[in-house]
């Protein structure tokens, strides 16, 4: 790699790398195996930086790569081990969001099912349309759709007050 490819590289890895960790966090639900995906992913793309030939559609590409990385980390056996650790990672706070909320949002997504995970997060938190969902995923739109549906009533049903509830009714 020549060095203005290499300039082009580091910064585009440096200024997506916030973004990145938090998507996959959202995706994995631990800032540890977040980090390992993210670094996964880059090292990948570093690897093959000169062959990207659109880099318009570089962040669609990358995002499709992360997802992918965190979906085959569910998938292998020492990520349903519990490991304990003395300390609780540091964790990024949005400033408009309160704990609470995060906590309950970040419990809800770990009950969900990955694939359905991955299209919440991808839908409502990166903002995707269903095309782009579809493709970072690689399935249809239909699927998404469903997937969609689905995974927004177990977001109401799992982040559902119960006093509420009975309120309602």
């Amino acid at each position: 790699m020549d060095t203005s490819s290499e300039a082009d590289y580091r910064a585009y890895a440096s200024a997506r790398m916030a973004a990145l960790r938090r998507t996959a966090y959202l995706l994995c639900g631990d800032w540890h195996h977040a980090e390992d995906a993210v670094q996964s992913v880059l090292t990948k793309l570093y690897v093959h930086w000169d062959k990207v030939e659109r880099k318009q559609a570089l962040d669609a590409y990358v995002r499709t790569m992360l997802v992918r990385a965190t979906l085959e980390q569910r998938r292998r056996v020492w990520w349903r081990r519990e490991l304990s650790v003395a300390e609780l990672p540091d964790t990024v706070a949005h400033p408009s969001d309160s704990t609470e909320e995060r906590l309950a949002l970040a419990a809800a997504l770990a009950q969900m099912p990955p694939r359905q995970r991955a299209v919440i997060v991808l839908r409502f938190w990166e903002d995707l349309d269903v095309a782009q969902t579809a493709a970072a995923l690689g399935c249809s739109e239909g699927t998404v759709k469903s997937q969609s549906s689905r995974g927004l009533d177990s977001m109401r049903r799992l982040l559902s007050d119960p006093y509420l509830e009975g309120q309602h009714s």
